[in-house]
């Protein structure tokens, strides 16, 4: 079958403003949206600029908006896109910096900002081991891959520009709710504040477009619970 992609093209060093370009290409219904990418990038039109790296959902380097829902690239495929054509576009929010290819520097910046690692005090002889019990808390939190969709179709997200953000936020849900970790109050501190977990407004965007199905809106509201639990009522 004959697809058609039209694609968001911007090149800041030469172009004045963006531009949307179409592209034909034969594919099966069962092919990815990103194989229709390589096959305009190696066939077509080499110019083209876009992320990939493993194309099989684990890395989330193709994220991008498809058809006006942010998604993988590697996981959309033909037959889901029920339109004329596949309307190609970046990740919103985010500063382009060549076609689909946008800045994550600053949302990498806030998932290292709340410490996307376990703080378990000294090494100990054998490995630190969990009960299923204390595993199960953590729930789907693991399944983070950082491809930034969440925080790209967060509606809080687009218009204050300071919100930590919803995959910051899941990075800091794993560390609270792992039984390793020994700075969980340091942690639920360092949420709770009026651009931390506060800001979240429920859209439930983030979980909607989440690939790993991680009910993203729910475990936020889950750490304000624990927040109030253990530190007590939110900031004014």
């Amino acid at each position: 079958m004959k697809v058609t992609l039209r694609i968001f093209r911007f090149d800041p060093s030469v172009d004045e403003a963006p531009y949307y370009q179409n592209y034909n290409v034969e594919a099966e219904p069962y092919e990815r949206v990103l194989d229709c990418l390589n096959k305009i990038k190696w066939d077509q039109d080499g110019t083209l600029a876009y992320r990939m790296s493993c194309a099989h959902g684990v890395c989330g380097s193709d994220a991008m908006k498809i058809n006006g829902r942010c998604a993988l690239a590697c996981q959309k495929l033909v037959r889901e896109c029920e339109a004329d054509f596949i309307l190609v576009e970046p990740l919103p929010s985010f500063t382009v910096l060549k076609d689909l290819i946008v800045d994550l520097n600053q949302f990498f910046e806030r998932v290292n900002f709340i410490r996307p690692f376990l703080v378990a005090g000294e090494v100990p002889e054998k490995e630190r081991l969990q009960t299923p019990e204390e595993r199960k808390k953590m729930g789907k939190s693991i399944r983070c891959i950082l491809c930034a969709c969440c925080t790209a179709a967060c509606p809080v997200a687009n218009e204050n520009e300071n919100f930590l953000g919803p995959a910051p936020l899941v990075q800091a849900f794993r560390r609270i709710f792992d039984s390793r970790d020994i700075q969980k109050t340091q942690r639920l501190e360092q949420l709770d504040v009026e651009d931390g977990v506060w800001a979240c407004l429920n859209h439930y965007e983030c979980t909607r477009v989440c690939p790993k199905e991680i009910p993203v809106t729910k475990y936020i509201n889950i750490t304000k619970g624990e927040i109030k639990k253990v530190i007590g009522a939110p900031p004014e």
